[in-house]
């Protein structure tokens, strides 16, 4: 059915600000860059890209008489964070499992930044040691026979709020947002610069803007290390929320785009490059991103523009999808 029969249960301001970083576009000298903020979309704890899929997902799970919603991450988890704000919003309890995908060694880790805000928030945060994975996890699994073992009904949330069937639908309306604003701007976005992990902020994209179908380039950075199993997830998703929103055509193979080279080797550790961005745009823009998902993006968009790949007369808008709490875990890398 069409997007806007959708039931949303509303968590953000309106539509997130877009606005032109002109030091940075001038300093690249290429294409004009702006940027698309989500880590300015709400008022839930500092909001970001997940609080926008959950909009979607809290009807679902108030509709099915769910008391907690259950979700997992690491340590570090942006999501993790959103899941605990939207189900205090809601009153309804939150447990988290938040497993160790990041072998980071800064020895407050688990203490401050995204955890802590969860904490702070009243959630049931249970740490688990497992390496990363964007795939179901046992510990969920766990976590959700535990809710139901003590009388409770739990709402599953996977990974990112990727891997559900609604997951696609958050970002499937940020491209319609985007369309509405590029009319008040007069300006359109030819390329879109946007982080990938467990896949459903770029696959709601793709489908959303399929559903236009305007000449642009949606171009994903992974950031998990794991290109191949994030690239499927993608597609897969891109794919079922353009069914589920009846665009009435099939995604095509070629709108799906993940470019590798700035991840590192491991998800969540920052590499040069991703310092390096981070550094640039705080002291040209004053824009603070973080070194799991925008720096590495932002490291993409970097070298893209500079080596002419973006070309110099597009539009370039940079998805900024938040996660900043996390820099308090990661001081080491700014020394």
């Amino acid at each position: 059915m069409p997007l806007e029969d959708f039931d949303r249960y509303p968590l953000l301001f309106g539509p997130s600000p877009v606005h032109p970083l002109d030091r940075l576009t001038a300093h690249l000298g290429g294409a004009r860059i702006w940027a698309k903020r989500e880590d300015c979309n709400s008022g839930l704890a500092y909001g970001g890209n997940k609080t926008r899929k959950l909009e979607y997902l809290l009807p679902d799970a108030l509709a099915q008489g769910a008391d907690t919603l259950v979700s997992i991450g690491g340590v570090q988890s942006n999501h993790t964070r959103q899941v605990a704000a939207v189900a205090a919003r809601a009153g309804l309890k939150a447990v988290l499992v938040q497993e160790s995908w990041v072998d980071w060694p800064d020895a407050v880790n688990d203490k401050v930044g995204n955890i802590l805000l969860s904490r702070i928030m009243g959630a049931d945060v249970r740490l688990v040691r497992a390496g990363f994975d964007i795939g179901v996890k046992d510990s969920w699994q766990q976590a959700l026979d535990d809710v139901r073992a003590a009388g409770g009904t739990p709402y599953a949330i996977p990974a990112g709020a990727s891997d559900h069937p609604l997951g696609g639908l958050g970002f499937a309306h940020w491209a319609a947002e985007v369309e509405r604003q590029e009319a008040e701007l007069g300006v359109f976005f030819d390329t879109i610069v946007v982080c990938s992990v467990t896949g459903s902020t770029q696959a709601g994209m793709i489908a959303g803007f399929a559903g236009q179908d305007r000449p642009r380039r949606i171009l994903g950075i992974d950031a998990s290390a794991k290109p191949a199993q994030t690239r499927a997830q993608v597609a897969r998703i891109a794919r079922s929320t353009a069914e589920l929103i009846d665009i009435g055509r099939e995604v095509r193979d070629d709108e799906i785009v993940l470019l590798e080279g700035w991840a590192g080797d491991v998800y969540g550790i920052p590499v040069e490059s991703t310092v390096a961005a981070i550094e640039l745009v705080g002291r040209l823009e004053g824009v603070i991103l973080d070194p799991v998902y925008e720096g590495k993006s932002m490291a993409g968009l970097v070298d893209l523009v500079r080596s002419g790949d973006i070309p110099r007369e597009s539009n370039v808008l940079y998805a900024h999808l938040g996660g900043q709490p996390a820099l308090n875990a990661y001081s080491g890398a700014f020394r």
